[in-house]
């Protein structure tokens, strides 16, 4: 009879790990960042971006960023984007909001076939390109997932995992390790490590939704 309790307990273990409650219950320590409202963060320009319908997007007088309230050291950010036509912006991370160009860094989000490089979507921007373009259409809604943790930067764009970089490798200013330049004045593996998660308008409208965090 024993041996058949314990049977029972083994088989209801493995049904439990499979059972879709235990995801749910895995991410019980995310952050909706946009549940509702716009506590989670601050707007640069005031008035320059809105909520609505679970949908942050700029307003009629955009300008400038949107920034966490919190920093973010080890984490990892799940994100659904869609892109105007020829759009141009990023989701940064480890950034100082007062030097946002040098003092952090940025994943791009841009229209699919407008750039090359290391400025395709999802490419580390200015330091590595991606494995392969894969955005969608100007108007459709994109799945990304950025993970950092320690100096190891992986990103997931629907579904397809196209930059793992490890920023130890960047080991002088104004030089990626595969010769080219790039514009940061700092090493990128001298930079923070702990800083906000921002989205920035470049003059074309971008829209987010389900902006969900998880400190790792």
């Amino acid at each position: 009879m024993k041996t058949n309790k314990t049977l029972l307990v083994a088989i209801s273990a493995l049904a439990l790990m499979s059972s879709p409650f235990l995801s749910q219950a895995q991410d019980k320590g995310a952050v909706d960042l946009l549940g509702g409202n716009l506590d989670h963060w601050n707007i640069a320009k005031p008035g320059a971006w809105e909520l609505k319908d679970g949908v942050l997007g700029t307003s009629d007088k955009p300008g400038g960023y949107i920034w966490s309230k919190e920093k973010y050291e080890n984490f990892e950010v799940t994100i659904e984007y869609k892109t105007s036509e020829k759009c141009n912006s990023g989701l940064f991370f480890r950034t100082d909001p007062k030097n946002a160009v040098q003092g952090g860094f940025e994943i791009q989000i841009a229209s699919a076939g407008i750039y090359d490089g290391k400025h395709v979507a999802g490419s580390l921007y200015a330091a590595q390109a991606p494995s392969e373009s894969a955005g969608k259409p100007d108007g459709e809604w994109n799945t990304m997932t950025l993970t950092a943790k320690g100096p190891m930067i992986k990103v997931v764009l629907n579904g397809k995992t196209i930059v793992e970089a490890n920023i130890d490798d960047w080991k002088t200013a104004n030089m990626n390790p595969d010769g080219t330049k790039n514009k940061f004045k700092t090493a990128l593996k001298d930079l923070p490590r702990n800083g906000h998660i921002g989205f920035q308008y470049h003059g074309q409208p971008v829209w987010f939704r389900n902006v969900k965090v998880k400190q790792l």
